[in-house]
């Protein structure tokens, strides 16, 4: 590990530079990223799934975080890091389709019920209300929220317009790059300032489950500890929040209606 003032150093050679060695000692210096980001995301996935093929996605999300992170920005490296390697994990995971198709309905379905129901009775639902409207019984959708969220790879990312790069953007990407581009038609500081416009519309504890989530880098059962609540309040409190953020892109013209 390199102290804080090689660490410094470390930056400005090869950020000031383009020190190869610089960037390799950053990048051995950040491993540790790797391991904690996979191994959170691990304890969500079927015994099925490869352990290594996370930590290897992770390597190529902190190897391009380092190549990309500005160090002038008031951001910090760890937080701009985890991103790009969950990131990079969830890409991996998404093109190798580890869901099983009828987990992928429920899911939908479920997250359907949430949406027209919070619509209909202006709060969120019980999980009995879930229930009767998905025709089953509240402990069934309460194992299926829970085995949803272990199995959940829905993020900020996923409303992100992917723009004609064949590089997914990732929502922390627009915090730290005033010039990154969503799209054609968007301009990325207009589309930062409407997404954090519609992050602070957010009700506080979903607007609590985002940020502990996407930039801090708890599990949902993590967060729930912190709140005091079940893991599956925790999952149903970040896909309102998802939805809400969504719809309120969607009207301002920043993502297309779908």
């Amino acid at each position: 590990m390199l102290s804080p003032d090689q660490l410094q150093r470390a930056w400005v050679d090869f950020k000031v530079y383009g020190s190869p060695e610089a960037r390799k000692d950053l990048i051995d210096h950040y491993s540790y990223l790797v391991k904690i980001t996979s191994g959170r995301l691990g304890t969500m996935l079927p015994n099925g799934v490869d352990r290594e093929d996370l930590v290897s996605a992770g390597v190529i999300g902190l190897i391009k975080s380092v190549d990309q992170f500005d160090p002038t920005r008031d951001v910090k490296f760890e937080t701009y890091a985890i991103a790009l390697i969950r990131g990079a994990i969830l890409e991996m995971l998404r093109e190798e389709d580890w869901v099983p198709r009828s987990v992928r309905e429920k899911l939908k379905a479920l997250d359907r019920a949430m949406v027209r129901l919070e619509s209909q009775l202006g709060r969120s639902p019980t999980e009995q209300e879930l229930a009767e409207a998905l025709g089953t019984d509240a402990r069934d959708v309460s194992d299926l929220l829970v085995r949803m969220t272990r199995t959940n790879i829905y993020s900020l990312d996923d409303i992100l317009p992917s723009g004609d790069s064949d590089d997914p953007i990732h929502f922390v990407e627009l915090i730290v790059d005033e010039s990154a581009d969503t799209g054609e038609e968007v301009e990325g500081k207009e589309f930062r300032r409407l997404l954090a416009e519609a992050v602070d519309k957010l009700p506080d504890r979903e607007r609590l489950v985002v940020a502990l989530y996407h930039f801090e880098g708890l599990t949902f059962k993590e967060i729930g500890k912190v709140l005091q609540v079940s893991e599956s309040r925790v999952y149903q409190l970040h896909s309102q929040a998802l939805n809400r953020l969504r719809h309120h892109l969607c009207e301002a013209g920043a993502i297309p209606m779908g």
